[in-house]
């Protein structure tokens, strides 16, 4: 290394002992130091140099460049390290399985819609694709086709995409909490009802109403507020009375539906347009309650309310 130095100019011996070893002065070990010093922060031996040599050298933009160059090292070695993880976790038992896994991670994260695609098809039948990979990818699609296949692969993938996905609920990004919400929707099963349950309570709308729908459809009875709403905002309000129907073929919860959208109803804050779509959310809402709100409303003093509702009595009488 010494020998090195003193071939680039950078520090010289005092002198030579007898024998011919170099000999160095104090001031000759304290530019030692000071060049390893230097080197500990990343710079070149030329960098050194001339930080040591030229008087006129200000650091600071040398040392900026260290700082971005550093955080580029970082990102590159936090992006091996989750692809390494993300290959032990699937267990590989020989190199084939791992060069098939790289193969499609690659995929993934490819700028072709069409490759990316075709890994999160291939994810189940041909490698076993880590989760989390499948998570993060399908957490920042933005193409519709991508994102429907790479949903249907999670739903594959049953309870074990559920942990990252949640975190996902909680992004800063809305759309990332949406594409979320979405995933958890195609995972059957009790533990993705508990996660969109818990979801009702998400300070962002949007996944409010994608775990409404949801769960209408499973038939969970806490969905029905936001169902509700759903229908008098005019916000997927054709979806949002589909899922009430659904709830409604459950005995229990064919009065308590038709009875909240009747309250809403009367409720004098509600536009006109919102009380016709709370009128035709009550078409398929089966029992005498709904019944005897839709012969209410049919002398209601909205004309077009009460057009709706005679319409769907005479539908209602004909089955």
């Amino acid at each position: 290394m010494l020998r090195h130095y003193e071939s680039l100019g950078l520090v010289r011996p005092t002198g030579r002992s007898g024998a011919g070893y170099r000999e160095y002065s104090g001031e000759d070990i304290r530019r030692i130091f000071q060049i390893e010093s230097l080197r500990s922060l990343g710079l070149s031996l030329r960098e050194v140099r001339r930080a040591l040599d030229d008087p006129g050298f200000t650091p600071s933009e040398l040392v900026e460049d260290l700082i971005r160059q550093t955080r580029e090292r970082i990102a590159a070695e936090t992006e091996l390290l989750t692809r390494l993880r993300r290959i032990n976790a699937a267990d590989p038992s020989g190199w084939e399985d791992v060069l098939q896994i790289v193969a499609l991670l690659q995929a993934l994260g490819s700028k072709s819609a069409g490759r990316r695609q075709h890994a999160a098809l291939s994810s189940i039948e041909e490698a076993a694709m880590p989760v989390e990979a499948l998570v993060e990818a399908a957490l920042s699609e933005t193409d519709t086709n991508v994102a429907g296949a790479l949903r249907w692969a999670l739903a594959r993938s049953g309870d074990d995409a559920l942990a990252p996905l949640a975190q996902g609920l909680a992004s800063p990004a809305a759309e990332v909490r949406e594409r979320a919400v979405q995933a958890i929707t195609e995972i059957p099963g009790g533990a993705a009802t508990t996660l969109l349950r818990d979801a009702l309570t998400n300070p962002d709308t949007a996944v409010r109403r994608h775990a409404a729908l949801a769960l209408g459809t499973r038939g969970v009875a806490d969905a029905i507020p936001t169902l509700i709403d759903m229908v008098v905002q005019g916000t997927n309000d054709v979806d949002a009375a589909d899922a009430l129907s659904a709830l409604a073929s459950h005995s229990a919860l064919t009065d308590q539906i038709a009875s909240k959208l009747v309250d809403r109803l009367t409720h004098g804050t509600v536009e006109p347009a919102a009380r016709r779509r709370l009128t035709e959310a009550l078409a398929d809402i089966p029992g005498t309650t709904a019944s005897r709100a839709l012969a209410d409303l049919s002398h209601d003093e909205d004309r077009a309310v009460a057009l709706t509702a005679t319409y769907i009595l005479g539908i209602r009488d004909a089955r």
